[in-house]
């Protein structure tokens, strides 16, 4: 598929980060009705769906270089937010093998991979890379192979190991997350690391979803969308950067709610590996300014029932407790109360 790709934006400093008419129409909207509560909400991944964004097994966007630019400069202050553990080295060379293929294929303008046996080559022509090297020995590579890979597609990424009857986070490159850290989750059970995550465990929702992922397919994998909001169109808002986003918060009024507060979704996918038997959970995140998503007439007036009735617990979870009511009263303007219809494509081919 054809993919253009901006000069890199900036997800920080001056948030220099916008999206194009496209980029809107492709965005991963996750409310398909007018109310929200937590649900498994699983589907298959296939190919295709409301928007653009289903289209690939791995979403790349008008936004590659900046995210990747992004990515780097978490790593140069924060080298443990990309970790495995030791005995995940055949989920590495899964990940980068299925990273690599999905790539190549979805995106051949772009990316190649040429296997002469375990004699591989490697071409990201957007970044520059030209690489040859073995696949399963990890020293012909500038770095270990789930680290390689991952630095060079967006979103992130975490290994879960399967065993006694659980699921492991015994791996992760984090650098875009929603307030989690990798860091502290290293080696968690499924439970535990879903732990602060209000009313959910309360329906039953994490033990359904745990059942249901223990008994993933390999070929089979699913995808979920999960949401949140950030201020600013920043990718990094891990607690061990608190004080460089927290206080974003103080910044929002009234008057700049659309222009600096962003709905930030989560295209989660969940994939068997073959050699290890591990489940790769890709988190593939994206960025929207209200005024942006508020130019699709369906997403603006969805959006502003979902977020006036929303369950108070959930409502400060998603970080929206100090200004909920500006977002609605920014909102409130685009709906006129007429009847949505259920899904989340937008139901518009051009702004």
């Amino acid at each position: 598929m054809n993919l253009i790709i901006k000069p890199a934006e900036t997800f920080r400093g001056d948030f220099s980060m916008r999206n194009s008419d496209a980029a809107i129409l492709r965005f991963p909207f996750p409310f398909p009705e007018d109310n929200y509560m937590y649900a498994v909400n699983m589907e298959p991944h296939v190919r295709g769906g409301p928007t653009a964004a289903y289209d690939a097994v791995f979403d790349l966007d008008e936004h590659y270089l900046g995210d990747m630019q992004d990515r780097a400069l978490v790593l140069i202050d924060d080298p443990l937010r990309c970790q495995v553990l030791p005995h995940m080295m055949d989920a590495q060379w899964d990940t980068l093998e299925l990273l690599m293929e999905s790539l190549a294929q979805d995106f051949s303008n772009h990316f190649s991979l040429t296997k002469n046996g375990d004699n591989w080559r490697w071409v990201n022509r957007p970044m520059k890379i030209d690489d040859t090297f073995t696949f399963g020995r990890a020293d012909t590579l500038p770095y270990p192979p789930f680290e390689y890979i991952t630095r060079q597609v967006q979103g992130d990424f975490t290994i879960q190991d399967q065993r006694d009857d659980n699921l492991f986070m015994d791996g992760g490159m984090v650098t875009s997350q929603a307030d989690w850290s990798l860091n502290f989750d290293l080696g968690m059970a499924f439970h535990e690391w879903h732990g602060p995550v209000p009313v959910a465990h309360e329906i039953g929702v994490f033990d359904r979803a745990l059942k249901y992922l223990l008994r993933l397919q390999y070929g089979k994998p699913v995808r979920r969308l999960n949401w949140t909001l950030t201020v600013n169109p920043r990718l990094d808002t891990s607690p061990e950067n608190y004080p460089l986003w927290g206080p974003d918060k103080a910044t929002v009024t009234a008057q700049n709610v659309g222009a600096k507060m962003c709905l930030r979704v989560e295209l989660q996918t969940l994939t068997r590996l073959p050699r290890s038997n591990a489940i790769l959970f890709g988190i593939r995140g994206y960025l929207i300014r209200l005024e942006e998503l508020v130019r699709v007439k369906k997403w603006g007036a969805r959006l502003h029932r979902a977020i006036r009735d929303l369950h108070p617990e959930i409502a400060e979870y998603k970080g929206m407790p100090r200004y909920r009511q500006m977002i609605v009263e920014y909102l409130a303007p685009f709906d006129d109360g007429a009847v949505l219809n259920a899904g989340t494509a937008p139901e518009q081919s051009s702004l």
